[in-house]
């Protein structure tokens, strides 16, 4: 993502903005995450990658806050996460 918002806010409707802004915000995190994890997993310095895996952790934290919010925004995705919460657990048992 590197700092580039992916979509023009301008065209989303009023209603739907701060869902997005949300949006955003969990898949720069989640970027940071793979991002901090494969540094990590190159890393031959112990201390280094002690470091980076700390901070993917507290980049997971920012998912789970961005994603709370969105969840008290947005009934629909509830409903959606727990549909597919339901079609995983059919199709793994």
């Amino acid at each position: 993502m590197l700092s580039k918002m992916p979509i023009d806010l301008s065209k989303t409707s009023r209603d739907d903005v701060d869902k997005e802004i949300l949006r955003m915000g969990m898949i720069a995190e989640l970027d940071a995450v793979s991002l901090y994890e494969q540094m990590a997993a190159t890393t031959k310095n112990k201390n280094l990658k002690k470091i980076l895996l700390d901070v993917a952790k507290e980049e997971k934290t920012h998912v789970g806050e961005f994603q709370a919010l969105l969840l008290k925004l947005d009934k629909e995705q509830v409903k959606e996460l727990e549909a597919g919460k339901k079609e995983v657990e059919e199709k793994t048992k």
